[in-house]
């Protein structure tokens, strides 16, 4: 068919297609007739979500119901308003699991997909280069594993490709390189791939972003060409690409070169150090607008960069340098003075003294000098910026009060205050913002004090834990606007009752207010924390039933009410509804009923704790269905969860990224003191039942959970034996079965628990010999007693076959000096054998050594020899005679 022909039949075809659309299609309030998606694309979007996994309901929307049919309703899809032709898929950061489906084939008109920050898994397919129409995919940070799939080459109208954050392996395909429209390019933090050939990059004229963090650059000095070529190119970012490596003399002399257009470059994390600034720098450009030498081994500021007239932001943090400070600020103080508006030297050493040199960056707006010495006095020169938007004082040492003045210097544009663990004391400062929009504040681990009355009701992140903070919590009705993540008021001197406005917060993912003195209930309103993720009210008063709202929580991973007076059953609903819980701490309370069977269903439960309540009836059998705790091994980054609240300082194709983090932590009783565990939460799987008046035996399914680290079932009425597979659990740490009725022998297969180091079996009804093993008998014997018939190492009480002792004993001793005795007879052997050793070793000695005495003695000892002869000889003569 003529080529013309066609294209000419292929639009009636469309027109066709748009007109019955058109007669299908609604129309919006202003008479713009407004497109349905069709039948095809809509199920292959159910398609789509039938092969995932989505725990927290992203695609609740798409649904096949007739209400719901029109797919382009459906959230994060978005159509053409003319053809209702589905062309934007963004879903990201939604929490998805499992593969990328080829249903998206069918989306034959999409020119966006994003798939970022969910947890997408197996390779990243092939069929992608069948989209041709794709302007934009982000597949980023997900759990995609294989290669980079030459089809990719295909999807020649890409103006943005994210692969960052995978575990990929192998060598970037050469086939990028014919994606010549492509404006941004990440390719950061790939697991195991390899740089390869960069030569293809010179193909991608109209690059203005590349991002190649952590792909080695070592031996590939061509590169540099390479990048000279992009004139287009604006950031740069090389971070992890072993630059100390890269033996090429003026490396980044091309940043100098008229041509560059660089105006953004990160170079951290590279070992660089300050003997390679002959080739580093100096740098003169006028363009370079942001550079990021932080985590490197630099010893020192360059002076060079007194010569960046354009320079914004600088990163230097993490080099752990002792940076004089004034000294610092003045090879900054060319014109640089006048355009520096960021400025991150965390975790160095600066010393000296400040006076007014800082009055030269009238526009600095950022200011990150976290873990940099500062203290003991308050630096009052702070209070010279006045443009301030961020700052990070946090973790200096500072031992001193507030200055005044400072609390109202806040500018209307102040987003961010760290001023966390220093010594810092004072009443509690007004936290409201006057006139601006202040989202984060940390004053954790100081001593502030005094009641907290007034705080700004935009917070996204509010941090006073660790103070001497006191009275009522009211003021958290003030925080009204709904942004609030994280909230830490814990460690302090709190009272009264939490408020029940709690339906604000609908964005709470985090709420410590542990070690405090709160009371009465639970409101009702802490129900409507639907995305809470993180509830700690460990050792208050706090009393009364939890509330049935609470079950709407569905969103909890960590619920810690240990140590207060709830009461009540142990709710059915905590296994039926907070099904994604991996801590579950309810010790230390007034809980009565037995343990409901529907705690089994969680199975991603890795901390359960129920101990010192009232609990009663039989451990249920179903524990051995607890998977994670089946599972053997810990979580590779120590940690379960860790919170975040992001904050953006946008500019070009480069913003900073400050988190703002919360680790998960939790009280364990651990080998029998309690302990806190944060960073390494996530080595932990523990169940404690303890101080209960549970009974029956020790289920055999306990057995199976070969991940357990901790068995806590002591001071209960359990009896029966030991279950004799307990040795199966090869990764238990500490095992706790005091103080129950337990009675037989001590399993033989406890013998093979090498990382077993705490053991109490106390007080129960043990019988037979203690298995060998060097655990066991490393054990200190007060872990055994209150077993009359228990015996062998470590315990003095042999059992009945072994030898008996051959150290002969003495028959008749006084009741009162029989152990004196013992002790005289003792010393009297040792002293005897001692003194005959010497004697022995002092005549042979001298017989060895004197050669003059040894001929007398031997001629002594002939004549002895004779003589006795002689005599013994006339003896017997004589006596002979007197018998005849």
């Amino acid at each position: 068919m003529n080529p013309c022909v066609f294209v000419i039949f292929s639009l009636l075809l469309l027109h066709l297609e748009t007109t019955t659309s058109n007669q299908l299609g609604g129309g919006d309030e202003n008479g713009v007739i407004m497109r349905k998606c069709s039948d095809k694309e809509r199920r292959s979007l159910l398609d789509f979500k039938a092969r995932l996994q989505d725990p927290d309901e992203t695609l609740s929307t798409w649904r096949s119901e007739e209400e719901e049919e029109d797919c382009c309703k459906w959230r994060g899809v978005t159509c053409n308003n003319q053809t209702g032709r589905v062309i934007e898929l963004n879903i990201s950061s939604g929490g998805l699991e499992g593969e990328i489906s080829n249903s998206l084939l069918n989306l034959s008109y999409l020119i966006h997909l994003d798939l970022f920050s969910n947890s997408f898994h197996g390779i990243i397919p092939t069929f992608i280069g069948s989209m041709t129409r794709l302007r934009y995919l982000h597949l980023g940070s997900n759990h995609l594993n294989g290669t980079i799939p030459r089809s990719i080459g295909c999807l020649t109208e890409l103006r943005e490709l994210y692969l960052s954050g995978n575990s990929l392996y192998g060598i970037i395909p050469l086939e990028l390189g014919n994606l010549t429209n492509l404006q941004v390019l990440n390719l950061g933090s790939l697991g195991k791939c390899r740089a390869g050939n960069l030569e293809w990059l010179s193909h991608l004229s109209h690059l203005e972003a590349l991002e190649m963090d952590g792909l080695s650059l070592a031996k590939q000095n061509y590169w540099v060409d390479v990048i000279l070529s992009l004139r287009k190119l604006s950031f740069l970012s090389l971070g992890g690409c072993e630059l100390s490596q890269v033996m090429y003399p003026y490396s980044f002399s091309f940043l100098n070169s008229s041509s560059s257009s660089i105006q953004s470059l990160y170079l951290g994390n590279n070992n660089l150090t300050s003997s390679m600034y002959r080739w580093l720098f100096p740098l003169t450009s006028n363009k370079l607008r942001r550079l990021d030498i932080s985590r490197n081994m630099l010893d020192g500021i360059p002076k060079y960069l007194g010569n960046l007239c354009n320079l914004e932001r600088l990163y230097f943090y993490n080099n752990f340098a002792v940076v004089e400070f004034p000294d610092f600020l003045n090879n900054l103080s060319g014109c640089t003075s006048l355009t520096l508006q960021g400025l991150y030297v965390g975790h160095n050493r600066l010393i000296g003294t400040l006076s007014n040199e800082t009055l030269r960056f009238k526009n600095l707006s950022i200011l990150g000098m976290k873990s940099c010495n500062l203290g003991p006095h308050f630096p009052r020169w702070i209070q010279t910026l006045k443009n301030l938007s961020y700052l990070d004082i946090a973790n200096n040492r500072i031992s001193d009060t507030i200055p005044l003045g400072f609390w109202d210097m806040w500018p209307s544009q102040l987003t961010y205050l760290n001023l966390s663990s220093n010594n810092i004391s004072g009443k509690a400062p007004d936290l409201s913002s006057k006139s601006g929009y202040i989202s984060m504040i940390d004053l954790s681990s100081n001593r502030f004090y005094g009641p907290i009355t007034n705080v700004s009701s935009t917070l996204t992140s509010l941090h006073l834990s660790r103070n001497k903070f006191y009275g009522g919590i009211s003021f958290l009705c003030q925080i009204n606007q709904g942004f609030l993540v994280i909230l830490d008021l814990s460690h302090n001197f709190l009272s009264g009752q939490i408020p029940d406005c709690l339906w604000h917060f609908k964005e709470l993912k985090i709420l410590n207010l542990e070690h405090n003195n709160l009371s009465g209930r639970l409101p009702t309103s802490v129900g409507s924390l639907i995305k809470l993720e993180s509830l700690d009210l460990y050792k208050n008063n706090f009393s009364g039933e939890l509330p049935l709202s609470l079950k709407s929580c569905t969103s909890l991973n960590s619920l810690n009410l240990g140590a207060n007076k709830f009461c009540g059953n142990v709710p059915l609903w905590i296994g039926e509804n907070l099904l994604k819980l991996y801590v579950l701490i309810l010790r230390s309370n007034n809980f009565f009923g037995t343990i409901p069977l529907q705690l089994c269903q969680l199975e991603g439960i890795r901390i359960l704790d129920l101990s010192v309540n009232n609990l009663h009836g039989t451990i249920p059998l179903c524990l051995g269905n607890l998977t994670s705790m089946i599972q053997e091994g810990f979580l590779p980054t120590h940690n379960v969860h860790s919170y975040s609240v992001k904050f953006f300082y946008s500019g070009g194709y480069l913003y900073d990224e400050r988190d703002d983090k919360y680790i998960d932590h939790a009280v364990i009783e651990w080998k029998g003191y309690e302990r806190e565990f944060i960073k390494n939460l996530g080595l932990l799987k523990s169940i404690d039942l303890s101080s209960n008046n549970l009974t029956g035996q020790i289920p055999y399914e306990v057995t199976k959970l070969y991940g357990l680290r901790a068995l806590n079932l002591s001071k209960n009425g359990l009896h029966g034996e030991i279950p004799e597979k307990i040795g199966q659990l090869k990764q238990l740490e500490t095992l706790d079965l005091s103080r129950n009725n337990l009675s037989g022998e001590m399993p033989l297969s406890m013998s093979g628990m090498n990382f077993l180091n705490h053991l109490d079996v106390s007080y129960n009804s043990l019988s037979g010999r203690i298995p060998s093993s060097t655990q066991l008998q490393s054990i200190d014997p007060s872990r055994y007693i209150g077993n009359p018939r228990l015996c062998g190492p470590p315990l003095t009480k042999k059992c009945h076959g072994d030898d008996e002792s051959k150290v002969p004993h003495v028959i008749a001793e006084s009741e009162d000096g029989g152990e004196d005795t013992d002790e005289f007879w003792g010393w009297f052997y040792i002293g005897g054998g001692t003194g005959f050793a010497t004697g022995f070793w002092i005549a042979c000695g001298a017989l060895l050594l004197n050669r003059r005495g040894r001929h007398a003695f031997f001629h002594f000892y002939d004549r002895c020899k004779d003589l006795v002869y002689v005599k013994v000889m006339v003896f017997f003569a004589n006596l002979q005679r007197v018998e005849m």
